[in-house]
Order: C-alpha cells, then structure tokens, then sequence
C-alpha cells in the first residue's frame, strides 16, 4: 500500500472556483481517435459553462467519423469526408491509426480484407503510404495529422479559442512504433501532446472520479469492444490516508493489475461477416460470374448500408437492407434475421470471452472476486455479445454506468487538466498505469562479454509509468545496445520484429585510452540511462564513461596542541572579558602580544598541518549516443518532418481559402434568395421603391443566380464578394427605406414622449433641487426646444418627400439627438446637494479664547524648558563622573530618544 501512494499520480474534479489563471486561457483536450470514431473533450473554465464537455461537429454529433480525404485537390476530414465515401472510395482514409508505423505488405493486405481502395505505396523506410488523386504521396502519418487536426479544430470551435495542449489515447496493444508515430502526426497536426493515455486507464479515471472507496476496495474489470479490437482490463480501486494542511484526509487510487486483448476482433470484424453475405446474395442475383467485390464503389456502398443493417439488429429481430443501384444500375433489397446474424459470426463470441479469461488467469483471481464488469464500445451493444458475458460471469446483469462512447474521452480530459500549467485541480484520485508490454535490453560490441549478473529485462510488463532506470556494463570499447519486446509476449500487430530501437554508443575507446595513459589501473565502466514516459514510450536518454580512482592525497591535519591552547586562552580571554576589570584587560593584550610574538618553526608547522588519507575520485565523460533504428518503425527524419509539415500548412492555407470561399458563396446565395422573396411577397417593398427599381433588380438577381449556379461553381472567393457588393449597391438603399418606413415613426414618437417628460423633470428641479445651477437648467430647456423644433421641420419635409426617394431625415439621427440631450438632463441630475456652512463666532467672542490658549501654551513650554535643562545638568554630572575609557562610546538609542 505505501507503494502504491508513492506512484499515485493526483487527479482531481475540476470546480469553477479552482482556477489558477484567468478562464480564457485555461483550456485543454482530450481526443479519443478510434479505429472509426473520433471523441473530443475540452476542459474550459470559464463562467457559465460546464467544465468538461464533449465537442460536438458541424452536424451537431457528439463523434466524427476518423476520415480524411484528398479529392480534387481539396482536402476533407470528418463529417464531409465521410459524405464523399459511396462516390470517391479511393479517395477517403479509413483506419489510418491502425495503419502507424506498420510494413507496407501488412497495410496491403489489411487494406484488401477490408475492401479499402487505397493507392499505396511504400515510402523510403518500407512502411505504407497513399497517393492522392493529385500525384503526391502522403506518408499514414500525414493522413493522422489530417484527422488530428479537424478533432483540434473541434475544440477550438467549442472553447472558442485555439486548444493547442491535449492529451490522446491509445489502445494498450500499441507497441513503441506507434506511440512515437502517432505523438509525430499530433505534432504535424499542430497540437502539443501532453501525454499518451491508454484507453482502459481513461475510462478506469472516468469510473473513479466521483466515487469513494475509503470504505472498501474493489476490482473492476473494463470490457471494451470497439470497432477494430477488443480488451480486457482488471482495475483495482482503493484508498489511503494522507496529510494535507495538517488534516488527515482519505485519497481514492486505482492501479491497472493487467490488461488482455484481441487487436482484431470488434465491431468491423461482424460487419465483415455481413458484407461477405450480402455480396454473395448479390452475386447470386445479377449472374454471370460477376463479383461485386471487384468494384470498389459497390462495396463502399454496401458497407455503409451493413452498418446500419448491425445497429437495427441491436433493437430488434430482423433488419432490412436496401441499396439502389449497388452495381450497374442494379438495386439490392434483402433481410437478415437476428438469428442469422448471430450463426455468422458464431465463432466471434468464443473468441470475445478470450480477454476476460486470460485476465483473471493471469491475475490468479475468480469472477466471484469481481466487484463490477464494466461495459464500454460501440460494440457492446451486441445481444449475443452481452448474453455471452452474462453467461460466463454468472450475472444477470452487466454494469453501465459509463456512457459507451464517451466514457475514455471525458477520463482522459481529467488527465489533461491535471498534467495542464493553467488548471488548479480539488478532488484527488491516483492514477496508476503500466506499460503493456515487457522490453529486453541486448549490448553488443567488440570483445563483449555478456555479463550474466545484468538484468536483461529492462521493463517488465505492467510496469508503473513514469520511471527512470540504468544499466552498468565493464567494457573498454564503444559497443551498441538494442531494445527489444520480451519474446514471451506476443508483438503488437503487424509488427515483424522484436527488436525495435538500435543505438550506437561512441567515445568509451577514446576515454579508455586516455584514461589508461595515465597509468591508472582501476577498472572502467558504462552508465546507459534509460526512462519510461508516462506515454509509455521507452528511450535512451545517455550515457557515460565512470572510473572510481583511489589515491593517497594531502589534507589538512587538525593540530590539537595548538588548538587545546588557543582554546584555554580564549576561555581566560572571555573570562577576563567577563569580569570587566582594568586587570583583566591588561593580561588579556599581555597574552595576545606574547603570543605573537613568540617564535615558530615553520618547517615543524607544515609537517604536522597535513596528513595523506586514501580518497575515493570519481570522474565521468559523457558518451555520443546515436539511434540508429532501422525499418517501418522509424519515425519521420527531420527532412521527411519538414516536408511533411511544409504540405499540410499549404493544404492549411487551401482549406482556409476554401471555407471563405464557401461562406462568400453562401452569403451570395442568401442574399439573392431573401431579396427575392421580399420582391415578390412583401407589400411594404412596393412603398419604398418604384416599378423600375424592383424590374431592374430583380434582373440582376436572376443574372447573378444563373452565373452563381453556372460559371460561378469554381469562381474564386473575390468573384463572389464583387456580385454580393453589386447586388447590395441596388438592394441595401430599398432594404435601408423599407427598415425606415417603421424605425422613423417609432424613433420620432419615442423622442416626443421623452421631451414631454423632460418638461415633468424641469418642474420636479424646481421644486426638490433648487441648488441646480439656473443657467444649466435653462440650457437643457433650449436644447429641448430645439429639437422639438427640428424634429417638427423634419416630420413636415418627409411628409412632402415620396417614399421611394432618399429619406429627409432617418431614425438615427433622431435617436442621437435624443441621446445628447440625455446625457446632459443626466449631468445636472448628478450634481450633489452642497454642504451646509457652518457659521463663525465674531472676533470679540473669539478674543478671550485665544488668551487663554496663549497662556496655557506658554506655561506648558517653559515646564518643558525648564525639565529639559535639569535633564542636560544632570547628564553632565553623569558625563564627568564617567570613566575615560567610555568617552567614546556612543549614547545609547534611548537617550536620543
């Protein structure tokens, strides 16, 4: 238990009044990417608003498809790249994060199962890459950075300020390849990845937050059935006691005991089934040995038909599904039993208890001692899915507290807020996680000797993150050092090799031979550091050459004889001191001057100062560590990262242009449709323009539309803001009349009621406040006058002015004068109520006090005089009966006083 409070990282529930900084600079996020979905969470404190909330897309969903596209030379993500799926198939990415840093033959092959038309192409490090339908290749991590980047732009909308600072979660069978890919495409993608989270420790948070376990512990197990993989993680809630401001308080934790998992089974692999069964049907139908599954169109369409076909058979028996004109003008209409469904996938459901079991097995731990199965993924959602736990776990019911979708997203938005500069956190939860996998730590080099006593495992599995560890090794000459997956675990996908990071460790044979002319013989060794981030990526981070040296060297020796003198002097001295008598102070510079002036041998004195003592030296160089990894593994270099990024800002900037493009084109389409409307319905429009105005704009809104929907499908963002201002340089003068032809009366009757009432305020002045300056008040009443006057002038002009023609006078320049006048009535009605004076005594009644005060005065300063001289008197006998030696000693702070 003490050691699981010193790994306990401190959570907390956010609460408004906890801020550290100001609201709008305190926001973070959460960006759950999934196989197919993505989740974004944004913490923002900020007053009125829910703390942590779930950003929602242009559709206004709570997830987006994780979809990017590159077609026409523009790029999509989310939601719009999902409208172009059934038309461009070979155009939109899909499963990109399952794609990282995976070979180019695994990503083909997976690509193929999975009817994805992907153009792929191998890059210079042999993993995949895609070719969009402009020519350029765009390495996964390009295509990820796409869709991070419109998950940050989420945010972003929600906070309604750039969000740079997240945290992203992982499913725990990623290895370190893609760990480091995916934290390279967030950068890409702009955004500051606070940390990586695994799935199961976010959704084990989002569990915990709000409950207590100081009473009881408890096992948790998360089941989470997604739509590319499934897993199993076994989560053990309990409590400790802390000191905090002097109290004894109680802090919840939770520990990550194991985690077990299927990479391939989930929610797609069921959807497969149906696929291949309707394509059959279907090939069943048309004949003639056609097989639709050579149609990459066909299949996209299918696919997205099958998924809904699944969700129906979550809720009810038999579904329906319908495609028209799947393959050559051909409809597709059928039915699938929810019995069916369940044959086809039969051998699904045995493989889906295969986590659950493997982690209580490993765990050594029963169903009985299992507080609670929670339930999260799309995919839970299954029947059959729900009645096979059920069955194995001796339950009737499955726990869901946890909203499926949501639950990883809003726990990993905890972790973001915690590990965020600009959020104070309250309520307090530990978090601990471990790696999932155990990494082995392998050393060669020229005339190396494997040292048995060195711990090969360098992380064993489930390992608390974060850590920092190192290795010793007795070498004489640069070697290498390898990092490698514990081969009695299985690789993550699509992985081919154990080994994945390779360093070159140089400067050992120069620091040996150096060291060895010196002549020095103690033996020589190697520092190799290591860590552990709380992202669960494991590096190298140096290395050094240390030799411990022991040597005769001089010290200063303590010369006791002196020192026991010097001592008893200074004791007498302090003694003497003391006593305070002439006497003493004599012997005491007797002594001193005898002292010093007694001859020393010097060549005695240095014999005796310093001794030889054996001294242990440490001296330590720093070593060049160079990682030299190989493969598909590798990340971006820096060349391949610039080139990178240099595209995405360009498509950046399209994409920029494109939105202004499109919001100009839709301002254009507005404004044409609404004046069109009021041209033809609107009765007041027919006051304020003539037959001629209306005919002649509404020729120019016709011409205007047909370019718009003709030549104007691919004019640029100036064109369409060029006819907008043409159009309102007819229309806005009638809109401005036809505004008037109500806002001018309304304004002119307001200004009337006000400078009637004005009249009722002048009279109350008059009577409550007659301390107002006359003068002030009677220019409030001109100003009044005034206006009235032009307001009347003005009323009688429009009057004789048609109202189709410019208006003689407009509401806003009613309501300004309105205003003026208001201000100045508020000045007046400012000025305070001055104080009543207070009235002076005459000079004959003030005569007899003044004496009085004069003679009280004088008698108190010759008191004060005369005390004052028998203090100096008495301070001079002091002075003189004073010793010579205090003469010069200064008063004390109290006398000046």
């Amino acid at each position: 238990m003490a050691q699981l409070r010193t790994w306990g990282i401190l959570l907390a529930v956010l609460v408004a009044a906890a801020v550290a900084v100001p609201p709008a600079t305190a926001a973070v996020a959460s960006i759950d990417l999934g196989s197919e979905w993505l989740k974004v969470a944004a913490v923002h404190l900020a007053p009125g608003r829910v703390p942590i909330a779930v950003a929602i897309n242009e559709m206004s969903k709570r997830k987006s498809p994780a979809l990017a596209a590159l077609a026409d030379g523009n790029r999509l993500a989310g939601e719009e790249a999902a409208g172009i799926t059934a038309r461009h198939p070979s155009k939109v990415f899909a499963r990109a994060r399952d794609l990282l840093a995976k070979p180019f033959s695994y990503v083909q092959s997976f690509a193929e199962s999975h009817f994805l038309p992907y153009d792929l192409v191998p890059d210079a490090r042999g993993a995949a890459a895609v070719r969009g339908d402009d020519g350029q290749v765009y390495s996964v991590e390009e295509i990820v950075a796409m869709v991070l980047h419109y998950a940050a732009g989420l945010a972003d909308a929600h906070v309604g300020a750039p969000v740079r600072d997240a945290v992203v979660t992982v499913p725990p069978y990623f290895g370190q390849a893609e760990r480091r890919a995916l934290t390279q495409a967030a950068q890409l993608a702009g955004i500051n990845v606070l940390a990586l989270i695994n799935e199961h420790a976010g959704a084990a948070l989002q569990y915990g937050i709000d409950k207590d376990f100081s009473n009881a512990s408890r096992h948790v197990i998360f089941y989470d059935m997604g739509a590319g993989s499934t897993y199993a993680a076994l989560v053990y809630y309990s409590s400790y006691n802390a000191k905090e401001y002097g109290k004894t308080v109680s802090v919840n934790q939770f520990q990550v005991k194991d985690v077990r998992w299927n990479s391939k089974l989930g929610g797609v692999e069921m959807e497969m089934r149906l696929v291949n069964y309707f394509a059959d049907q279907f090939n069943k139908q048309l004949g003639n040995g056609v097989d639709i599954r050579q149609s990459p169109k066909a299949m996209a369409k299918l696919k997205k038909q099958v998924k809904r076909t699944k969700e129906i058979l979550s809720a009810n028996t038999a579904a329906p599904i319908s495609v028209e004109s799947l393959y050559n003008d051909v409809d597709f209409r059928s039915t699938i039993t929810r019995e069916k469904f369940e044959e086809l996938c039969e051998d699904l459901w045995e493989q889906a208890l295969t986590p659950v079991k493997e982690v209580l097995a490993h765990s050594d731990m029963k169903i009985d001692d299992i507080y609670a199965v929670e339930l999260i993924g799309g995919a839970t959602r299954v029947p059959k899915l729900q009645a096979k736990l059920q069955e194995f776990l001796g339950r009737r019911e499955l726990d869901k507290h946890l909203d499926a979708d949501e639950a990883i997203v809003l726990g990993a938005s905890l972790h973001a807020a915690n590990l965020s500069d600009g959020i104070k956190l309250n309520r307090k939860l530990g978090m601990i996680d471990g790696s999932t996998y155990a990494f082995m730590l392998e050393i060669d080099g020229p005339d190396y000797v494997r040292d048995e006593s060195i711990d090969q495992i360098l992380v064993p599995r489930m390992k608390k993150m974060p850590i920092k560890m190192f290795r010793s090794i007795r070498h004489t000459k640069d070697f290498d050092v390898s990092l490698n997956y514990n081969k009695a675990y299985e690789l993550p996908p699509g992985i081919p090799s154990h080994k994945f990071a390779e360093y070159s460790i140089s400067g050992l044979t120069d620091a040996t031979e150096k060291y060895l002319s010196r002549n020095l013989s103690a033996p020589i060794k190697a520092n190799i550091h290591f860590s552990l981030s709380r992202s669960g990526i494991v590096s190298l981070d140096r290395a050094e050459a240390v030799t411990e040296i022991t040597e005769w060297v001089d010290v200063p020796k303590k010369i006791l004889t002196l020192e026991s003198n010097n001592t008893n002097q200074n004791s007498s001295s302090e003694a003497g001191a003391a006593n305070g008598t002439p006497d003493s102070k004599d012997n005491l510079n007797s002594d001193s001057d005898a002292n010093s002036s007694a001859p020393i041998d010097e060549s005695n004195a240095q014999e005796t100062i310093t001794e030889k003592v054996l001294k242990k030296r440490t001296f330590r160089v720093p070593l060049k560590v160079v990682e030299k990894t190989t493969g598909a593994g590798t990340i971006l270099s820096k060349e391949l990262y610039s080139e990178a990024k240099n595209r995405l800002e360009a498509l950046d900037k399209k994409d920029a242009e494109r939105r202004k493009t499109a919001e100009l084109k839709n301002n254009l389409e507005s404004y044409i449709y609404s004046m069109k409307e009021k041209l033809e319905e609107s009765t007041d429009i027919l006051t304020v323009s003539t037959k001629q105005e209306r005919q002649s704009f509404a020729e120019k809104l016709n011409e205007v539309q047909d370019w718009l929907y003709m030549d104007g499908e691919d004019a640029q963002a100036n064109e369409f803001k060029e006819r907008l201002d043409q159009l309102k340089a007819i229309g806005d003068p009638i809109l401005f009349r036809l505004s008037e032809l109500k806002a001018r009366p309304a304004a002119c009757e307001n200004a009337r009621l006000y400078l009637s009432e004005l009249q009722k305020i002048v009279k109350n002045w008059e009577t409550n406040k007659p301390w107002l300056p006359k003068k002030r008040v009677d220019e409030v009443v001109s100003e009044a006058e005034k206006v009235k006057g032009w307001l009347e002038e003005k009323e009688a002009l429009q009057k004789s002015t048609p109202a189709h023609s410019q208006p003689a006078f407009t509401s806003e320049e009613v309501v300004d004068k309105i205003l003026d006048l208001q201000d100045k009535v508020a000045s007046i009605n400012r000025i305070p109520k001055p104080k009543p004076k207070i009235e002076k005594k005459s000079a004959k009644e003030e005569e007899p006090a003044n004496k009085e005060k004069t003679a009280s005065s004088e008698s108190a300063s010759s008191e004060t005089e005369s005390t004052g001289t028998s203090q100096e008197s008495k301070a001079t006998e002091g002075d003189q009966s004073a010793s010579p030696e205090n003469s010069d000693s200064e008063p004390q702070s109290h006398d000046e006083l």
